[in-house]
């Protein structure tokens, strides 16, 4: 009736002939779906001996960890009581040889008493021959106990010893505290599989927010450091900043006290000319070469906001990135991954520039303010 009434001069096919046309397009689906079964029955296989692997992975590490830490222990421990027994031992030694020197003085003492008392004895003797034949024999006296090297320090005879030992202490400490960024590190670069994509919204960024903090021992002296340190300033006049090995001596510069590893994201405010930059810890502080310089060597990387531009630099190489003009630049890391983004901040976020690349190191939020006045901030996000 259709093809009568209707839809006359319309093109048809008998029911049976469209069935065995979409019959065969079911096969081909369902075998299409059984292939995907079968994948994910393999991927899921994958994940399960991933678990398993990672489990026995962690527990061996745990175990081998408390055992090389136990074994620290214990040579801190032995080495406690090396120095114990060293110190118990110079003690003995020198309290024998006071007690010695004590005990000179006190025989020279007697006899010096007892020749004294003869001598009072012989001064009443009133015959004058008797007197003139024993005073020779009575006046000599023996030689005398060297005493004149005796020299007291009250309590403060092992303290030097107490100096060294709080000395290896601080090492150990700076030692633990610049290695356990290389531990942690390496615990949060296992990351088997699942890599995360980078965020697309502010919010999303926001999820890897991080507290960053400049560190004082690094800031140049022209440098005014505020708002709890997370503000840098360039001054006409130098601050009274301690000498220090990790201080930019030469650009006006500053690294971030916290190191920088897995998934990180910062904001920085910025007025007049500012360089906002990652580097490694061992990038040169001395001096006004590019060695020193954010991103003009292979060991930093930096935004060069200036007025109404952006430039990028790295290992000297300058490249010109287009975007809106904005007062405010997002960060975002991802170490595990190797990327870097810029982002200009306002109303929205907009991509100024992303790096790709392999860091070997833990990185370090850096700022450098240009000239007199200019002023870069960490902002406190939420």
């Amino acid at each position: 009736l259709c093809p009568v009434d209707e839809h006359k001069g319309h093109d048809t096919v008998s029911a049976a002939a469209e069935r065995t046309e979409r019959q065969r397009e079911l096969e081909v689906s369902r075998q299409n779906i059984q292939q995907r079964i079968q994948d994910r029955e393999k991927d899921v296989k994958l994940l399960q001996q991933e678990v398993e692997a990672i489990n026995q992975s962690a527990d061996q590490t745990v175990e081998h960890s408390e055992k090389i830490f136990t074994e620290l222990i214990h040579l801190i421990q032995k080495r406690s009581s090396d120095v114990k027994q060293q110190i118990r031992s110079q003690q003995e030694t020198e309290v024998s040889r006071v007690k010695e020197l004590e005990e000179k003085l006190e025989q020279e003492i007697t006899e010096l008493k007892r020749k004294d008392a003869e001598l009072k004895q012989l001064s009443h003797t009133e015959d004058h021959i008797q007197f003139l034949h024993n005073y020779p024999s009575l006046s000599a006296l023996s030689e005398s106990t060297d005493s004149s090297s005796i020299n007291i320090r009250p309590l403060s005879y092992f303290e030097d010893v107490t100096a060294a030992v709080s000395e290896v202490r601080d090492k150990l400490q700076d030692i633990l505290r610049e290695e356990w960024t290389n531990i942690s590190l390496t615990v949060t670069e296992v990351d088997v599989l699942l890599s995360q994509p980078e965020p697309k919204t502010r919010a999303g960024f926001l999820k890897y927010s991080c507290e960053i903090t400049l560190d004082p021992n690094t800031a140049h002296k022209q440098l005014l450091l505020s708002e709890g340190n997370r503000k840098a300033t360039a001054m006409n006049q130098q601050q009274s900043y301690s000498d220090h090995p990790d201080r930019f001596t030469g650009w006006w510069q500053v690294l971030s006290r916290e190191s920088l590893t897995g998934r990180c994201y910062w904001e920085v405010e910025w007025r007049g000319r500012v360089y906002v930059a990652v580097a490694y810890k061992n990038i040169s502080r001395k001096g006004l070469c590019d060695e020193c310089k954010f991103g003009h060597n292979d060991k930093s990387w930096s935004l060069d906001c200036n007025n109404n531009s952006f430039t990028f630099l790295y290992n000297n190489i300058q490249t010109p990135v287009s975007g809106p003009h904005s007062s405010r630049v997002g960060v975002y890391l991802d170490h595990r991954a190797g990327i870097l983004s810029f982002y200009s901040v306002s109303e929205t976020m907009t991509l100024l520039h992303r790096v790709q690349t392999t860091f070997t190191q833990p990185l370090y939020a850096g700022l450098w303010v240009y000239r007199y006045g200019d002023t870069a901030e960490l902002i406190k996000v939420k």
